[in-house]
């Protein structure tokens, strides 16, 4: 057993503290519109492969935030927001 292995297996597992999640997904959503906002920015001095990896993360970016939105929706149903 490797060292990483034999410390985790002194860990017990940590509990499901849920009572947050929405605040932490909110936080997450507000970072993640900041990241796309600043990347606009950065598209004024970007070559074209560096605009086109730019325009994918933000594909990606927005992706993300659909889905934590849909997950805020679910734990806040489930904790009566």
């Amino acid at each position: 057993m490797s060292h990483k292995q034999q410390h985790m297996s002194n860990q017990p597992p940590n509990p499901d503290n849920r009572a947050d999640n929405v605040d932490r997904l909110q936080e997450k959503v507000v970072d993640t519109i900041e990241n796309i906002e600043a990347s606009h920015e950065s598209l004024a001095f970007a070559t074209e492969e560096e605009k086109r990896n730019i325009e994918k993360k933000n594909k990606h970016r927005n992706e993300s935030i659909r889905a934590m939105r849909e997950e805020i929706k679910d734990e806040a149903r489930h904790q009566d927001y």
